[in-house]
């Protein structure tokens, strides 16, 4: 999109410089015919610049992102210096109301992307996204956190190799950044397509708002909006003590067997090979098994629940490319 764009027109409306709009994405009613509408917000500056697209809660019961996107705006970090900047805090709105990840289908929205006019409810939000709303874009922030149990330490992932979305990771500076390959059917492959950058943060579990996880991603959203000149004056950016750490190859732990899960670390940590992480026993007293760090790594993300099946995936750990991967360790106790 260019700079100089004197009139947004956003599903039939008209946004001109200097303007704020709250714009309803109509897509469908739920089936007691009451209307559901995703509220888009809409903030431009009299002065031409970028347009930022700010999304979350693509995943209905994925709340950190939404608590983000809603500090941004009523802290009005949202109305920027120049250009323009689009806010959707919840994009899934009928997972948000269900609190579920997927759409009542069962579809997910994020494996819906670029969607069809035609085809199935998140197909359809997809489409109207991708046309719509997306060409807009210059740049695009996306905020998820991890399913289920499974708690992400605050992260950036972009798709191996990017150089210019390396450089926005490292402005928006969260404790790391992680690479990974776009999937097909996502938000950010549809995005990568189009040639928009995108950054995607991943941070904390669902059914959650983890005040931490939430900083991480307002401060970063700030400096991410300075570096463009976009960030009003009156707001204070802070850089962290240490700079993102880069993961480039990373591998996941699992459950090599069934019971109650007693964690011994947590996310973020940096462990040691053959450290223990985590000890798996039976609910009678009989059984212990000792989950043991394959290498050298950070833990980026844990599974809290407690208990776990075999198979489950229970931790994410960096690790370097040729590393040997070792086998859990288990033990029995008799008393």
């Amino acid at each position: 999109m260019s700079e100089f764009v004197q009139t947004l027109e956003i599903l039939g409306e008209k946004i001109e410089l200097g303007e704020s709009k709250t714009v309803d994405f109509n897509i469908a009613k739920l089936f007691t015919s009451t209307n559901i509408a995703i509220p888009i917000i809409i903030e431009r500056s009299m002065i031409p610049g970028p347009t930022v697209l700010i999304t979350a809660a693509i995943h209905g019961d994925e709340i950190n992102g939404v608590e983000i996107v809603r500090q941004l705006i009523a802290r009005k970090i949202n109305r920027p210096k120049r250009g323009s900047i689009i806010c959707i805090p919840i994009l899934n709105v009928f997972g948000f109301l269900n609190t579920e990840r997927a759409f009542p289908d069962g579809r997910d929205l994020n494996r819906s992307f670029p969607g069809n006019k035609r085809g199935s409810l998140a197909s359809r939000v997809a489409y109207y996204l991708t046309t719509q709303i997306l060409p807009h874009a210059d740049y695009c922030l996306d905020f998820h956190t991890g399913g289920a149990s499974r708690f992400n330490a605050p992260q950036i992932r972009i798709n191996p190799g990017d150089e210019n979305l390396m450089k926005l990771a490292k402005v928006f500076n969260v404790p790391f950044t992680v690479y990974s390959k776009n999937l097909p059917k996502t938000y950010r492959s549809t995005c990568n397509k189009l040639g928009i950058p995108i950054l995607l943060f991943e941070g904390g579990k669902s059914l959650e708002s983890n005040t931490q996880v939430v900083n991480f991603g307002v401060r970063g959203t700030k400096r991410f909006l300075y570096s463009l000149s976009m960030l009003d004056s009156k707001f204070n950016v802070t850089n962290p003590i240490k700079d993102t750490v880069i993961i480039e190859k990373s591998k996941w732990v699992r459950a090599q067997k069934s019971g109650l899960f007693h964690l011994k670390t947590t996310s973020s940590q940096l462990v040691e090979r053959g450290e223990i992480l985590a000890i798996i026993t039976d609910p009678y007293g009989k059984l212990k098994f000792n989950v043991i760090a394959p290498n050298k790594g950070y833990i980026i993300n844990v599974n809290q629940a407690p208990i776990v099946h075999q198979g489950d995936a229970i931790f994410h750990i960096s690790r370097k490319e040729r590393e040997h991967i070792i086998e859990i360790e288990r033990e029995h106790i008799d008393e």
